[in-house]
């Protein structure tokens, strides 16, 4: 356990030494973006620090407005509504979804945030699973993160194709880790989901990528309606409304960066040499490294990594971050390091 008292950016201090830092979530490097963190501060002197009361309430806030129609737009989904935290996201969807759903299905691991009891796996031993292709006529709701766990690829959902019409089928996607990252100018996948389903619906933490604490919820608009008439979201105070004005206000930032980051995955690509024990695919910021001890070989060269475990009995997840903000300097001290032990 490292503790830190400022924002890990690329550059992170420990005990007065100072090293590279590959890890976190910031993939678009904007918390320490100067002009990011500018207009945050404008908004905060114009919308106040929160804003406690309801959604609902008769008072109305046009950044809401702003903020949710350059998400939808963003991601291209007939409406979008943000929330306090993906969390609360992925709670408000279930809920709702748990109303008339007959049963849950999930494609390989899935969040917390969407997890569900008595959710069956849609795959059985590789094979879709049978309860999906009975004739039983019902609405069942797929559930499965835009990239899985230790993955570097968007998932693939064509086995979908499969399940029996006589299914109604609404699919939930979490893009905590795709939005801002994948897709045309890091719209996410959402857009690119063309299956023959009744309903598709995108959730997200807006903390990841896009550099602000909370959660978008985007569908189409008889869905995003029955959100907003939940109890929880009615009682709930909403995503600080300085943040929400700062995502219609940042859409030419996250341009900039988003075309930093493409363009830093791309340099490491053409330095990286790949094996089954380092996964990087060079659309997605993460790499996945399964290296004894990489990560103290590392820290010894000054770089720390992402090293944690999700479950307390799970093997510990060792996680290379590149964000916009790495500079050609640092990634080729990276991977001279990892193709140097490679080669051992």
């Amino acid at each position: 356990m490292m503790k830190v008292t400022q924002f890990p950016d690329r550059i992170i201090e420990i005990d007065q030494e100072q090293y590279l830092y590959f890890g976190g979530t910031a993939y678009l490097g904007l918390p320490k973006n100067t002009m990011f963190q500018e207009l945050v501060v404008k908004n905060i002197l114009r919308w106040g620090t929160t804003y406690g009361s309801s959604r609902s309430a008769n008072i109305k806030l046009t950044a809401y407005d702003d903020g949710e129609l350059f998400l939808a737009q963003h991601v291209k989904a007939a409406a979008a509504v943000t929330v306090s935290s993906g969390m609360l996201a992925g709670k408000l969807v279930m809920d709702e979804l748990r109303k008339d759903t007959a049963c849950f299905f999930h494609l390989q691991e899935i969040h917390t945030a969407i997890k569900t009891p008595n959710s069956l796996p849609v795959l059985i031993n590789g094979t879709l699973n049978t309860r999906l292709l009975d004739n039983a006529v019902e609405k069942i709701t797929i559930l499965a993160d835009a990239v899985p766990s230790h993955q570097t690829k968007a998932i693939d959902l064509s086995i979908l194709k499969e399940i029996s019409s006589c299914k109604e089928i609404t699919l939930v996607i979490d893009e905590s880790h795709s939005l801002g990252i994948l897709g045309e100018k890091g719209s996410g996948i959402y857009s690119s989901i063309h299956l023959p389903i009744q309903r598709k619906i995108m959730l997200a933490s807006l903390g990841k990528a896009f550099g602000l604490t909370g959660g978008v919820i985007a569908s189409d608009t008889s869905f995003i309606d029955r959100i907003k008439n939940l109890d929880t979201f009615v009682s709930a105070a909403g995503m600080n409304p300085a943040f929400v004005q700062t995502l219609a206000d940042a859409e030419e930032i996250y341009k900039i960066q988003h075309q930093k980051l493409t363009e830093n995955l791309k340099y490491i690509d053409s330095k990286l040499i790949k094996n089954e024990n380092i996964k990087f695919d060079k659309t997605y910021p993460l790499i996945y490294i399964e290296i004894e001890s990489i990560t103290e070989v590392l820290k010894e060269n000054n770089i720390i990594i992402a090293n944690f475990r999700y479950q307390e009995n799970s093997k510990d997840i060792n996680r290379i971050v590149v964000t916009a903000n790495h500079l050609k300097e640092d990634l080729d001290k990276l991977t001279n390091i990892l193709n140097a032990f490679n080669s051992k």
